[in-house]
């Protein structure tokens, strides 16, 4: 059996949930991709993008509490969140996903 996403230090069940809709479905898979090819594909997958949800999980893969991260450190992260965002985060088609699971309607 594999572990959950859950699992990994400061991810709960909504990370988790997300983590599936993207198609990373345990620990493994999230630690192979990394951080920021995690959240590429979260962002591509309709997640909002939000820089405290990237941070926790960066935070999380080293095995630290979601609030260590600080100074320079957080602003380096933030260049890497902003990067991640202006490349794989399409707010037309996040809304379009949006409504299309309010009316039952999910992508294969």
């Amino acid at each position: 059996m594999t572990d959950p996403v859950s699992s990994i230090r400061n991810l709960g069940p909504a990370f988790e949930a997300s983590c599936a809709l993207a198609g990373i479905h345990s620990a493994g898979e999230l630690r192979a991709l990394g951080a920021d090819a995690t959240y590429e594909k979260l962002l591509r997958a309709g997640s909002r993008p939000h820089f405290i949800a990237y941070y926790v999980l960066v935070m999380g893969l080293q095995g630290r509490p979601w609030n260590d991260c600080k100074g320079a450190e957080k602003k380096a992260l933030r260049v890497r969140f902003d990067a991640l965002k202006a490349t794989a985060h399409d707010p037309v088609a996040a809304e379009f996903e949006r409504m299309m699971d309010l009316i039952g309607v999910k992508n294969p």
